[in-house]
């Protein structure tokens, strides 16, 4: 009970101060609520039975109840029931001793009900409701965030800079909602500024110790660049012309290989836009990231020729049972085939997905047969990936004909 010398709280003003302050749902609002005043209520009774709690929506008024029925014993239960569900079930039972402290008239089979003043809760137990109502109302607010963003990963989402956090930049997705871009997911050289409007793509949503749940942005993925096009190219948007793949270096370099399902679309053409209005539009939004667009090709050669474009390619030789393609490039052109500190090189790697081994045509032609034999040989490394990945191939394609079985 609480001390006779403690000032009255009326403790349901107390939780609807911090239900105020909380953009939720009224349901998830009131089974908050509920569940605080139980908790409160038990504390203040300094009994673990079953508390019921009435809101009158019309008039707002909150009452609490203490509802049990008398009995002379417990009675047996199922031995199948969990000790949760016996718990429960024991919540709804006092012994007559213990019921005639609340009303000297109660007898076996009686049902107890008396409402609790919770303006006479002591200090500890509004304490106790309050933490217990602010972490309900934050988990709910993490799940509400998990279900609204889960399922929109990789999509594209606008917001607003709501101040930096050391390197970390929160936005506002508004709903009182806010996301984070981490320094990995920004755009190198960009140092966005409180008040500025920005897009970006969810990357993930993360369970955090600190909100519940962050929402994680990302202007540095190659799925925003993916977004940006989509959003400046009808023919990406309805279908007709496809993101084959895209690699980045973001902020300063980007290639993106597109296919056209209309042989009358030209798809390079389309994502570049009358006069190059379409590229220029994602080039300031990535802060003059340059965008090489490739035509996207089936041959896996022709697709790399178009990959190192402009540059111009003498050779094209695949060492068998590797990812790995040894290119050989005209000598005026292989500086620009490289690229500054292998730039060009590395993302025309990552677009079309193989091991490029880049040589000068006159650095090749050196080369005597066994030198050249050499560097189109396998390498041990590269033989033991294969049987690896190989190896998870076949592990993989039988798991999943076992269950089509």
């Amino acid at each position: 009970m609480a001390k006779k010398n403690e000032p009255k709280v009326n403790l349901v003003e107390v939780l609807k101060e911090v239900m105020d302050a909380k953009n939720m749902d009224d349901s998830v609002i009131e089974g908050a609520l509920k569940q605080a005043l139980i908790s409160a209520a038990r504390k203040y009774l300094h009994i673990d039975k079953k508390i019921e709690v009435d809101i009158d929506k019309e008039t707002n008024e909150i009452h609490v109840f203490l509802r049990v029925e008398v009995v002379d014993d417990y009675p047996d239960y199922d031995p199948n029931m969990t000790a949760e569900e016996v718990e429960e079930m024991d919540e709804g039972y006092m012994l007559v001793a213990e019921a005639q402290e609340y009303n000297e008239d109660a007898q076996p089979g009686d049902f107890l009900e008396m409402e609790v003043p919770t303006t006479s809760f002591g200090r500890q137990a509004i304490q106790t409701a309050k933490q217990l109502l602010t972490q309900q109302i934050r988990d709910a607010e993490r799940m509400k965030i998990m279900n609204t963003y889960k399922d929109r990963i990789g999509s594209m989402i606008s917001g607003e800079v709501l101040r930096l956090e050391g390197r970390n930049v929160i936005v506002s997705l508004g709903k009182q909602t806010e996301a984070m871009i981490p320094p990995r997911e920004q755009i190198g050289h960009e140092r966005l500024q409180q008040g500025q409007s920005v897009k970006a793509v969810i990357a993930r949503v993360e369970e955090s110790a600190k909100n519940g749940a962050q929402v994680v942005l990302s202007r540095a993925s190659g799925d925003f660049l993916k977004e940006l096009f989509r959003q400046e190219v009808p023919e990406i948007y309805e279908g007709s012309v496809e993101i084959k793949g895209v690699a980045r270096e973001p902020g300063y370099r980007a290639k993106i290989a597109v296919y056209s399902r209309d042989e009358k679309i030209d798809p390079v053409g389309a994502c570049v836009g009358m006069k190059g209005a379409r590229v220029q539009t994602i080039v300031r939004e990535l802060g003059n990231e340059r965008i090489d667009i490739v035509q996207w090709n089936p041959d896996i050669q022709t697709f790399i020729t178009r990959a190192l474009s402009p540059a111009n390619v003498v050779m094209l030789n695949e060492v068998p049972g590797t990812s790995r393609v040894v290119v050989v490039i005209n000598d005026d052109n292989l500086a620009q085939a490289i690229g500054k500190n292998g730039q060009n090189v590395k993302l025309a790697s990552q677009l079309v997905e193989r091991d490029l081994d880049v040589f000068g045509e006159k650095e090749w032609s050196e080369k005597d047969a066994d030198a050249k034999a050499q560097v189109l040989a396998p390498r041990a490394h590269e033989l033991r990936h294969s049987a690896v990945s190989k190896a998870e191939s076949l592990f993989a394609n039988t798991e999943k004909q076992g269950e089509e079985g």
